[in-house]
């Protein structure tokens, strides 16, 4: 069933739109692709002014779901250019871009949308793309989303005190945003400029 592109994106990305994560992502269904592409085009015009983008990561036309991934790239790219970041990326088999003027996050992004398009593996380095802490991505990794000390929004391998605190404000923003959609507010009300 092709439920409303506004109402999924306020569920997934409401801490992004509030500038409080880099990126989310979200699936959407929708047998048409021209009109989806169309309405991601007419997103972004509106919401790029705000620091915000949304970029289609992976489609299936069988199926007929995108998978679509809202992010700041100012955010983003303070994230995946942590020294500590950038050293595992490559480590996972990234070739890392020469920090550029522009949206230097499109390189990197461009390699995670080709290896979520691939049959293999799940690439699990996402959660570094979504703003998690490189500490839960290495640890869900090292133990195969087994072991992890705290559960919420991921899963976290570090301070559970620390990891619930965050998944309480996360989860917070999201029933505050979903509360004033619901009420009239317009989601370019709710996108927070950068």
């Amino acid at each position: 069933m092709e439920r409303n592109f506004e109402t999924v994106m306020i569920e997934q990305c409401s801490p992004v739109l509030a500038g409080l994560k880099a990126a989310n992502l979200f699936r959407h269904e929708c047998r048409d692709r021209q009109a989806l592409y169309a309405t991601v085009a007419g997103w972004n015009a509106q919401l790029n002014g705000r620091g915000i983008r949304l970029l289609v990561l992976k489609e299936c036309p069988i199926r007929h779901w995108f998978l679509i991934y809202l992010y700041r790239p100012a955010r983003l790219e303070s994230v995946l250019g942590r020294p500590e970041v950038r050293q595992f990326l490559q480590q996972e088999g990234y070739a890392l871009p020469l920090q550029a003027a522009g949206d230097a996050c499109q390189p990197l992004l461009a390699q995670l949308a080709g290896r979520l398009a691939c049959d293999g593996d799940f690439p699990h380095e996402i959660g570094v793309f979504l703003g998690y802490p490189l500490e839960d991505v290495v640890g869900f990794i090292r133990n195969r989303g087994q072991n992890f000390t705290c559960c919420g929004c991921w899963k976290a391998y570090g301070d559970p005190d620390a990891a619930r605190r965050l998944f309480a404000q996360l989860n917070k923003c999201t029933a505050v945003y979903l509360r004033l959609f619901h009420s009239g507010t317009p989601i370019l009300r709710l996108a927070v400029a950068a």
